[in-house]
C-alpha cells in the first residue's frame, strides 16, 4: 500500500466530527469528487474505507444515503448518488440552486469556524489529494478540474497560515507543497498525526542515508586521488632510479622513496608516521613533491 493510501486510511478512521464539520468534510469530498453536478454525484476511489467515510459523512451531515456502491471485495469503484431528492437536499445544504447551478465555487459560509475549515481540507485530501512517499521525495498536492474551487482552497490554506503553490496541468488545477515541514504540519492539522510522525521518521532516515552515501562517495574519491598520487610518485621514483640513481638523493629523500616503494598503498599520513623520525603530513608532502620535481631532471 502506498504512503498516500496510508494517510487516507488514517483519516478515514477518525471519529466522525460534529454535524457542521461533517458537512464541511463532506463538502470537501463532494467538490473534489469525480462528478458533482445536478444530475449525479460520483466518488471514485480505490480505498473502501474512504468510500465508507464518504457514505457516513453524507448520512451525518446531509441526511442522505448512497444509491450505489461497489460490490464487497472490489477495491476500486464508484460511490454514487443519483436520486433526485437526495441531490436536492445536498445542493440545498451547501447553498447551491440545483436548477440554475452551472459551475462550482466554495460557499465560505459553511466554513466560518476554524474546525470546519480543517474538516473541509481533510475532505479535499480524501477525495483529491495525494502525497509522495517521503523516502522518495517531498510532494503533496490537491487536484480539481474547477479553477474557482482551487482558488478558494488556496485562500483557505493561506488563512490557515500555510504557503501553498499553484499550477495547471492538462486542464487540472493543482495546489501543492514541496517543503517537508509544511507537509508535516498539514498532515498534523487535518488529523493524520501518525502519518506525520512516519513522514518525519522517513525524512530523517532519508537524510541519514544521503549523508552516508555522500561520505562514501567522498571517501571513494579521496582513495582514488591517493592511489593516483601514489602511482605518480612511484613512477617518478622509478625514473630517478633509472637515471641518476636513488643514491644521488639526500638521506631524507632516499628514505621517502624507499617508504613509498615498500608502502605503495599508504596514505600521506601513514607515510609520515613511518618516517624515522616521524614527520608531519606537510613535510612528507613536500618531500614527495621534491621527488616528482627531481624525476623530471633525471
Amino acid at each position: 500500500m502506498s504512503f498516500s493510501a496510508d494517510v487516507k486510511s488514517e483519516l478515514a478512521r477518525l471519529n466522525l466530527p460534529k454535524r457542521c464539520c461533517a458537512v464541511a468534510e463532506g463538502y470537501g469530498m463532494l467538490l473534489y469528487a469525480s462528478t458533482f453536478n445536478p444530475r449525479e454525484i460520483r466518488l471514485i476511489t480505490e480505498r473502501p474505507d474512504v468510500g465508507a467515510r464518504f457514505a457516513d459523512l453524507l448520512q451525518r451531515g446531509f441526511g442522505v444515503s448512497l444509491d450505489k456502491m461497489p460490490s464487497e471485495g472490489v477495491m476500486k469503484g464508484s460511490y454514487v448518488i443519483a436520486e433526485s431528492a437526495s441531490l436536492q437536499r445536498i445542493f440545498g445544504v451547501v447553498g447551491y440552486d440545483r436548477n440554475t447551478h452551472i459551475s462550482h465555487s466554495i460557499n465560505f459560509g459553511i466554513l466560518e469556524e476554524a474546525c470546519c475549515s480543517t474538516s473541509f481540507v481533510r475532505g479535499v485530501f480524501l477525495a483529491g489529494g495525494s502525497i509522495t512517499d517521503p523516502a522518495k521525495g517531498y510532494h503533496l498536492e490537491l487536484v480539481t478540474a474547477h479553477k474557482s474551487v482551487s482558488a478558494g482552497l488556496f485562500s483557505i490554506l493561506r488563512d490557515m497560515n500555510f504557503a501553498p503553490r499553484e499550477t495547471v496541468r492538462r486542464r487540472k488545477y493543482a495546489i501543492y507543497f514541496k517543503q517537508s515541514g509544511a507537509i508535516e504540519d498539514l498532515l498534523t492539522t487535518i488529523g493524520a498525526t501518525g502519518s506525520a510522525m512516519a513522514y518525519m521518521t522517513a525524512k530523517v532516515e532519508r537524510h541519514m542515508k544521503n549523508s552516508i552515501q555522500r561520505k562514501v562517495n567522498c571517501d571513494t574519491a579521496n582513495v582514488e586521488k591517493s592511489v593516483e598520487a601514489s602511482q605518480a610518485q612511484l613512477a617518478a621514483i622509478r625514473r630517478i632510479e633509472l637515471g641518476a640513481g636513488l643514491e644521488s638523493l639526500s638521506d631524507k629523500l632516499q628514505q621517502t622513496a624507499l617508504l613509498r616503494i615498500v608502502n605503495p598503498e599508504a596514505s600521506l599520513a601513514e607515510l609520515a608516521e613511518l618516517a624515522d623520525p616521524p614527520v608531519t603530513k606537510s613535510c612528507m608532502s613536500h618531500r614527495l613533491r621534491k621527488l616528482l620535481e627531481l624525476s623530471t631532471l633525471s
